[in-house]
């Protein structure tokens, strides 16, 4: 105490005494500049004390408890302490525990600041003394806190050290807990395994129970059915010796059996040979009846009055009642000069065969189903209808709109013989393939019928399967193959209704192409080493008539030309191939270009002239049958098989 008291002498001796002044300062403006001095003397001296970052970071901040000294009061205004940068009075271990304790040194400026009196405002080297007491405080606990602070700190690494073992050991603890985990998986699965295989053992063993038992009763009724066999057998063994005297008889008997089976086995191969034969024999003789016949036969058929014309005059045509095969045409002459009437002028004719308006088309169809016939035999035949249009080609060839029984025309009549006696030659060992197609000739071009929207862009040309044979066939056309009639007739519809057809003044509804259908027939013979191939044309010629009467202009005009030019030319053709001569002119017209191996040497042809009743036709039907005559006329040779 007594230091402390020199040294503040010796400090307040040190201190400058103001030199006097003129002026006097107020009372405000003193304490100010004293303040000021007393500010800077104690930033100089009093130590910047920091507490440890350790400290901050390794336990929670604590509230200081003891409250710093309240700054003295120097005159009129309070001088306020500077406290020092991160100090925390009065912290001790404790607030580490989470209790805090104030410090007996910390409370002790308060008490002493309490007892002692406020010092005068001008007793400057007082204020001081004091602030050094308290900064020699605050030394005090920042040491203590320090101390504090290294005892932390060795406690912080002993238990970090301690943390370090228990990880290890935790790490070392939880192996063996996945290891026993992994070794208690695996046993629960055998465990669960060996209980299914328990419980399938034990259901085993119950079915073995249950079929040993029902085996047990099995065996029981055997040994009781054994009992009556083995009496049975007994039994038996007596009728078995008298069966084998039986049977010898009966070996004998099968043996006579065996050789008569042997000789109608013979003698069956010798009536299949015979069959063969005879079938063969019959085929060349319906072949030479058809030769006497002709190979160009020409048919007339006259069309009965429709009803709209009960009222024209339809007198002309007469049928001798002694010739069955001829057709007269009579018609009255007048006189250019007094107009006197003369007497008839009779034109006769003879055909093959001649059907009055009276005749069905089943009594028609009976004269060509020999014609028919060939087709399958292996002859290349040909059946068309030529007349004026209007004179019943279509009706003869395909029938009326409204189709029946009694008015199916010779195309599906045809179809229906072809397949019943394709059939019919299936016992015989004949295979039969079909193919058919459907085709107009429409003004020299051809147009595909079974096709409902026809590509423009597609062109339909007549060309030859190959340089050494003489079949032909038509590019883009459809060729459908056909295995039941019903499949034909579904064709056919298709075609009529995509056949050209138009009103003229003769004809309401006149045909106005030529439509052609074929139908290729491949027959096969296994057992024979046989095949035929032939095509069987049937053709519905569109009509033809003279431009006077007809007045067609326009499309018409054109569309009557290409058919009177057609026809011209199957004309001539048929005049050439009649004549012999060396050169036949099929490629003049698309129809006789198309039909070139149906009308040769090698063909059947047989030609439907449909003439008119009314007398106002006359000269239609005169210049029809006059063309139908010369056809008749003509020997085309012998026609061949198309044979294998």
């Amino acid at each position: 105490m007594d230091n402390s008291t020199d040294k503040k002498a010796q400090v307040a001796s040190r201190l400058p005494v103001p030199p006097k002044r003129k002026r006097v300062l107020s009372d405000e403006n003193q304490e100010q500049m004293q303040r000021k001095r007393l500010r800077s003397s104690l930033e100089a001296e009093l130590p910047t004390v920091r507490v440890a970052a350790s400290i901050a970071t390794s336990r929670p901040r604590a509230a200081p408890i003891a409250a710093l000294p309240k700054p003295q009061v120097i005159g009129r205004q309070s001088l306020a302490v500077i406290r020092p940068k991160n100090s925390i009075p009065g912290v001790t271990s404790a607030a580490f525990s989470g209790k805090p304790k104030v410090s007996a040194s910390a409370t002790q400026p308060a008490a002493i600041s309490g007892d002692k009196k406020k010092r005068a405002a001008w007793d400057l080297k007082g204020q001081v003394s004091d602030m050094r007491d308290k900064v020699t405080n605050y030394k005090g606990k920042v040491q203590n806190l320090s101390g504090e602070n290294v005892r932390l700190q060795n406690s912080k690494d002993k238990l970090l050290r301690d943390v370090e073992m228990l990880t290890s050991e935790n790490t070392k603890l939880s192996k063996e807990r996945c290891t026993l985990e992994s070794q208690l998986q695996e046993v629960r699965q055998q465990v669960s395994a060996l209980e299914r295989e328990v419980a399938r053992l034990t259901e085993l063993c119950q079915r073995q129970e249950h079929t040993l038992s029902s085996q047990s009763i099995s065996i029981e009724e055997l040994q009781g059915a054994n009992t009556s066999l083995t009496k049975q057998l007994l039994d038996k063994d007596v009728k078995l010796v008298c069966v084998s005297g039986e049977n010898t008889s009966l070996k004998h008997t099968v043996k006579e059996q065996t050789d008569e089976i042997a000789a109608l086995t013979v003698s069956v191969a010798e009536k299949d040979t015979e069959v063969h034969n005879l079938d063969t024999e019959r085929r060349r003789l319906h072949n030479l009846v058809q030769e006497l016949k002709g190979n160009i036969r020409v048919f007339c058929r006259v069309r009965p009055t429709l009803t709209q014309e009960k009222e024209l005059p339809a007198g002309h045509i007469s049928y001798p009642s002694n010739d069955d095969k001829a057709v007269v045409l009579s018609k009255m002459e007048e006189s250019h000069v007094g107009r006197e009437k003369k007497d008839a002028v009779k034109y006769d004719f003879n055909f093959d065969c001649v059907f009055p308006p009276s005749c069905s088309q089943e009594s028609v169809f009976e004269e060509i189903s020999l014609l028919v016939q060939s087709a399958l035999d292996g002859y290349p035949v040909c059946i068309f209808a030529y007349g004026q249009t209007g004179s019943g080609k279509t009706y003869t060839m395909e029938g009326p709109e409204d189709i029946t029984d009694d008015t199916i025309g010779m195309i599906p009549r045809a179809i229906g013989q072809i397949f019943s006696s394709a059939e019919e030659l299936k016992a015989k060992g004949w295979q039969f393939t079909f193919t058919a197609s459907f085709l107009e000739i429409y003004n020299e071009t051809l147009r595909d019928l079974l096709i409902n929207r026809p590509d423009k862009k597609l062109e339909y040309e007549i060309r030859k399967v190959n340089s050494s044979n003489s079949q032909l066939y038509v590019t883009n056309l459809r060729y459908v193959e056909v295995s039941s009639v019903e499949e034909v007739h579904d064709l056919l519809r298709i075609a009529k209704a995509n056949r050209s057809v138009a009103k003229t003044a003769i004809n309401d509804r006149s045909s106005r192409s030529h439509s052609v259908f074929q139908l290729r027939i491949e027959g096969e013979n296994k057992q024979r080493d046989l095949k035929t191939s032939s095509v069987l044309s049937l053709i519905d010629l569109a009509g033809s008539e003279r431009l006077d009467r007809s007045l067609s202009s326009g499309d018409r005009l054109k569309e009557t030309q290409c058919i009177n030019t057609s026809l011209s030319t199957l004309g001539m053709v048929i005049t050439s191939l009649c004549n012999k001569d060396s050169h036949i002119p099929y490629r003049n017209s698309k129809l006789t270009y198309l039909l070139q191996n149906s009308l040769g040497g090698n063909a059947k042809v047989l030609m439907f002239v449909n003439i008119s009743p009314l007398e106002e036709n006359f000269a239609e039907s005169l210049n029809s049958l006059r063309f139908a005559s010369k056809v008749n006329e003509c020997v085309i040779g012998t026609a061949r098989a198309n044979r294998k």
